[in-house]
């Protein structure tokens, strides 16, 4: 991915044929709300971020500078400029300082704002693809949300009770969360639930499903998993936030979880709900317990 500093770029003799012709816009994917989905097209000038009333994107959020960043569309491509924020402007989760290039697919934050970048001679699919994307995908932590975990576990629990196979479920919850959003701030609390849901996600195989449960709580379906395997899954995913540091800037943030199991061998009849309820009890059982721990 191509960057330049300062705005050298601007008037720049063009190193790809004029790929700025090419139609591009910003789609709002979180937070969640009235403005998830709306497409900003960026043409007719610089187009300025921001949470002053002079924004094109305006953003009514204390964490966003007035005139936070800027997009410009060069012979080359399109830019987005951070204007010497107060919190930074990030792509693809790295700070970027200057003018950076845009790639189509790219992730744009904005204090606690996150737009997709679209571009391209078919940006219209791709629009419509990226809204389907956010009826099963959490915008934060880019895994499945809610709407799609109760599809597959539904789907998931009617075939373990079909064939009779083993099928477990964990219910995970940061502990403390309340605090880090309150002595921190929620810029930090949005980056510990984005890093914890990369740690965890890279250990789940291609056949379970790790989703957003609501808030700080995910869930995880562990598809053929008995439960004794599931409270070793469980087990390690507590050890792995729990040992390894999470920073913020240059704030080491100490985090650990709670889990909370439930199984099913398909023999005795029971439903989705019914699995999340009694997963959901044990993870309130942990809590109460002194957190850290997994109760199954």
């Amino acid at each position: 991915m191509s960057q330049r500093s300062g705005d050298t770029w601007i008037g720049k003799p063009a190193v790809v044929v004029n790929s700025g012709n090419l139609e591009a816009c910003l789609v709002h994917i979180y937070p969640s709300g009235p403005n998830m989905g709306k497409r900003h097209p960026l043409e007719g000038g610089p187009i300025i971020l921001g949470r002053g009333e002079s924004s094109q994107i305006l953003l009514h959020d204390n964490s966003v500078s007035r005139a936070h960043c800027r997009i410009e569309t060069a012979r080359d491509g399109v830019y987005i400029v951070d204007t010497k924020s107060l919190n930074g402007t990030f792509v693809n989760d790295k700070v970027t300082r200057g003018a950076h290039l845009l790639q189509d697919g790219d992730y744009i934050r904005v204090g606690n704002a996150i737009f997709r970048f679209l571009t391209g001679g078919n940006i219209e699919s791709e629009y419509h693809e990226e809204i389907y994307r956010l009826t099963i995908f959490d915008g934060l932590t880019q895994i499945h949300n809610n709407r799609y975990l109760t599809d597959f576990l539904d789907r998931e629990v009617a075939r373990s009770q079909r064939h009779q196979r083993p099928l477990s479920i964990l219910m995970l919850d940061l502990d403390k969360f309340k605090v880090v959003n309150d002595e921190h701030g929620h810029l930090c609390g949005d980056h510990v639930l984005r890093e914890m849901s990369n740690r965890i996600r890279h250990t789940v195989r291609r056949e379970d499903l790790f989703a957003r449960y609501g808030g700080e709580e995910f869930a995880l379906v562990l598809v053929e998993s008995t439960h004794d395997q599931a409270v070793d899954v469980a087990e390690r995913i507590r050890g792995i936030v729990e040992v390894t540091p999470f920073w913020f800037e240059s704030l080491q943030i100490p985090v650990t979880l709670s889990v909370g199991v439930a199984s099913t061998n398909g023999e005795t009849p029971i439903t989705a709900t019914d699995l999340l309820k009694q997963a959901d009890a044990n993870l309130y059982r942990a809590k109460h317990a002194g957190r850290n721990r997994v109760v199954a």
